[in-house]
C-alpha cells in the first residue's frame, strides 16, 4: 500500500508540473500566434520585465521562444519516434513468435485475451510493451531455464506492468522528464517510478503466488544468467537500476527503501517552481 501512495504521488507531481508549464507555453504561444489577451502568463510577465526594444528585452524573449520552441519540438519527436519505433517492434515481435508455445501458455495461464507471446530467442527475455493493448513477451530461453513456480511468477510481474498500464505511463513520465528537462523533479519522478513499478510488480506476484520462493528463485537465477556473459538484458525489468531495491524487499520485505532525491536537483527544482509560482502571483495580483 506504501508504494502504491508513493507511485501516485510521484505520477501526480509530475502531471502536475507538467501541466503548470506546459498550459503556461500555450497561453504564450496563442498570445503570439493569434493575439490572445494573457492576463497570468509567466513567460509574458518575465519579457514585460525589461524595457521595450530593449538588448535585454530581445536577448530574453529569445531565450524563452528558444526554450518554449524546443520543448514543443522534442515532445513532438519523442511521441513519433515512440510510435514508429513501437510499430517496427511489433513487426519483429510477431515474426519471432513461436505459435505453438504461445498458444500453449496462453492456455495454461488462462489468458483470455491471448496476451502471452512467446519468442523464439536463445537469451531470457521477459517484457511488457505496447500503450493500448499491452502484451506479455516471453523468450524460449527464458522458460528453458526456469521451472513451473518461476515462470509463472515472472508472469504474474508482467500482469501487474499489464494491467497497471506502466508501459504509458512510464513513456508519459520520460517524455516530460526530457522536454521539462530544466526541472530536475521531473526526471526524479521518472526514474522513480520505474523502480516503484518493478516493486508494486514484485509484491503483485508474491501475493498471487502466495509466496516469495518462486519470484526469489527467478530473480536470482535470471541475474546469475545474466553475468555469465549473455550480451543482453537478461530480463528487461530485471536489468536495470531497481535490482538492487528489489533484492532488498526480498530479503527484508518489512524494511522500508528510501528512494532519495539529491539534494542539487531538489534545490534547483524548488527554486525555479517557487519563481514560476512567484510570478503568477505578481501578475494575478
Amino acid at each position: 500500500m506504501w508504494w502504491k501512495k508513493r507511485s501516485l504521488f510521484v505520477i501526480g507531481l509530475s502531471l502536475l508540473i507538467a501541466v503548470l508549464i506546459w498550459s503556461q507555453m500555450g497561453m504564450y504561444i496563442a498570445h503570439l500566434l493569434f493575439g490572445v489577451n494573457l492576463h497570468v502568463n509567466v513567460f509574458k510577465f518575465c519579457i514585460s520585465l525589461f524595457k521595450e526594444y530593449s538588448f535585454y528585452y530581445f536577448l530574453v524573449t529569445i531565450i524563452l521562444n528558444v526554450l518554449i520552441a524546443y520543448t514543443i519540438l522534442i515532445t513532438l519527436i519523442k511521441i513519433i519516434e515512440q510510435c514508429m519505433l513501437l510499430k517496427r517492434f511489433k513487426k519483429v515481435i510477431f515474426a519471432q513468435q513461436n505459435l505453438g508455445l504461445t498458444s500453449a501458455l496462453n492456455r495454461k495461464y488462462e489468458r483470455q485475451q491471448q496476451d502471452i507471446i512467446v519468442i523464439d530467442h536463445k537469451e531470457s527475455l521477459a517484457f511488457t510493451f505496447g500503450f493500448r493493448r499491452p502484451r506479455i513477451v516471453l523468450s524460449s530461453g527464458l522458460i528453458e531455464i526456469l521451472d513451473r513456480d518461476e515462470l509463472e511468477a515472472v508472469v504474474e510481474h508482467e500482469t501487474f506492468h499489464q494491467k497497471n498500464d506502466d508501459s504509458l505511463k512510464i513513456f508519459i513520465l520520460q517524455l516530460i522528464s526530457q522536454s521539462i528537462w530544466f526541472i530536475p523533479l521531473t526526471k526524479w519522478s521518472y526514474q522513480n517510478y520505474k523502480i516503484i513499478s518493478e516493486l508494486l510488480a514484485d509484491e503483485y506476484a508474491i501475493q498471487r503466488m502466495g509466496s516469495e520462493l518462486g519470484l526469489s528463485s527467478a530473480l536470482f537465477k535470471l541475474i546469475k544468467n545474466y553475468f555469465k556473459g549473455n550480451s543482453t538484458p537478461v530480463l528487461v525489468h530485471f536489468s536495470d537500476e531497481s535490482v538492487n531495491y528489489r533484492l532488498q524487499q526480498l530479503v527484508e520485505p518489512k524494511k522500508a527503501i528510501p528512494v532519495r532525491l539529491k539534494t542539487t536537483s531538489m534545490v534547483i527544482s524548488i527554486y525555479v517552481l517557487l519563481l514560476l509560482m512567484g510570478m503568477i502571483f505578481v501578475t494575478i495580483t
